[in-house]
C-alpha cells in the first residue's frame, strides 16, 4: 500500500509539474496566434469601416465588425446604440437617434471617420454584403461578428458562402448556441467581463455544458496603479488550463489600464498574460500587440 500510495504521489506531481510547464511558445505556431482588433482596427482607425477592416487584415490580424439591422432591415456595422459619439457634431435630433431609426440609403448618408480626424473624413458605415463580398474575394480572411441587434436567421442565410471565415461573438449563450444550429461551419467566441465570482459561475455553468458550441472564450481583464491584475493571475491560469482540457481557445480582451500606459499601449502587459496561458487576443492596439507577440515568440 505504501508503494502504491507513494507511486501515485510521485505522479501526481509530475502531473502537476507538467501543466505548469505550459506556455504559449510550444503549443500554438506564431501564424496561428489570433489577436482580434476590436471594433475594426482598434485605435488605429475608425471604427466599423471597411477601411479599419482592410487595415486589420494587412496587419495579419482578425477585425472584429458589430452588427445591427437598419430601419429597413439591411445588416450593417456599427457598435453604439446611438449616433452621439461617433457624429459630435450633428443637431441633438440626429445624436438620439441610431441605425434601427435610419434607412440603409440614410445610414450610407452618414461620415463615421471625421470625428476620428480629418484624414479619416468620408469613411463610411459597412454594409455586410459589402463585407461579405471582400470575404469571398479573400477566403484565408477570417472576420469577427459581434452581435448587437439582428436577425439571426436573416445574418446565417446571408452569409452562407463565407461561414467558416466567420466568427459570431455574443456575451449571450443562448445567441451562440443558436448560431451554431444555423451556421455550424462558423465558429464561435463567448466574451464575458465581470468579478471573478461573476466569472466563476459562469464558468461553472459552461463547464456543466461541456462548453458546447464555445469554440473561443474572452475575459476582459484590467489592472490597478501597481499593474496587478483583475481578475487575478492565479485565476486566469487555472481558466486557461480548463478551457484547454475542452478545446477552447483562451483570449482575453485588455481592457482600459491594462493595455495602457500614460495615454499609450503597454506590451508587457501582453507578454505577462501569454506566460499565463493567454492564447489569443482582442486589442484596441493591434499594431502593438503584433509586435508584442512576435517578440515574445522570439524570446528564449
Amino acid at each position: 500500500m505504501k508503494h502504491t500510495a507513494l507511486s501515485f504521489c510521485i505522479l501526481l506531481t509530475a502531473a502537476v509539474l507538467s501543466a505548469q510547464q505550459w506556455n504559449v511558445r510550444d503549443h500554438i505556431l506564431p501564424d496561428e496566434f489570433a489577436i482580434q482588433a476590436h471594433r475594426g482596427a482598434g485605435n488605429l482607425s475608425p471604427e466599423n469601416s471597411i477601411d479599419a477592416f482592410e487595415i486589420a487584415w494587412k496587419l495579419g490580424v482578425i477585425p472584429e465588425a458589430d452588427l445591427r439591422n437598419t430601419k429597413d432591415g439591411v445588416i450593417v456595422a456599427f457598435h453604439d446604440n446611438n449616433f452621439q459619439r461617433i457624429l459630435p457634431n450633428a443637431s441633438d435630433d440626429v445624436k438620439k437617434k441610431g441605425v434601427a431609426d435610419l434607412t440603409l440609403a440614410e445610414v450610407k448618408q452618414l461620415d463615421i471617420g471625421a470625428w476620428k480626424g480629418p484624414e479619416h473624413k468620408g469613411q463610411g458605415v459597412a454594409s455586410m454584403a459589402e463585407i461579405i463580398d471582400v470575404l469571398k474575394k479573400f477566403p484565408k480572411r477570417k472576420m469577427y461578428i459581434d452581435i448587437k441587434n439582428v436577425d439571426f436567421l436573416q445574418l446565417a442565410n446571408e452569409t452562407k458562402e463565407v461561414h467558416r471565415q466567420l466568427i459570431l461573438a455574443s456575451t449571450n449563450y443562448n445567441e451562440i448556441l443558436l448560431w451554431k444550429r444555423l451556421a455550424p461551419a462558423s465558429k464561435t467566441l463567448h466574451w464575458m467581463g465581470g468579478t471573478e465570482e461573476v466569472l466563476a459561475v459562469r464558468l461553472d455553468r459552461l463547464e456543466k455544458h461541456r462548453f458546447d458550441s464555445v469554440d473561443q472564450l474572452q475575459i476582459h481583464v484590467n489592472t490597478d496603479a501597481a499593474g496587478k491584475f483583475t481578475p487575478s493571475e492565479d485565476f486566469l491560469y487555472k481558466t486557461g488550463g480548463r478551457l484547454r482540457k475542452y478545446n477552447v481557445l483562451f483570449q482575453v480582451l485588455p481592457w482600459e489600464n491594462a493595455e495602457k500606459n500614460n495615454g499609450g499601449s503597454n506590451p508587457d502587459v501582453y507578454k505577462r498574460l501569454m506566460n499565463l496561458g493567454v492564447a489569443s487576443f482582442a486589442t484596441d492596439f493591434p499594431d502593438v500587440n503584433v509586435k508584442a507577440v512576435k517578440e515574445y515568440y522570439g524570446e528564449k
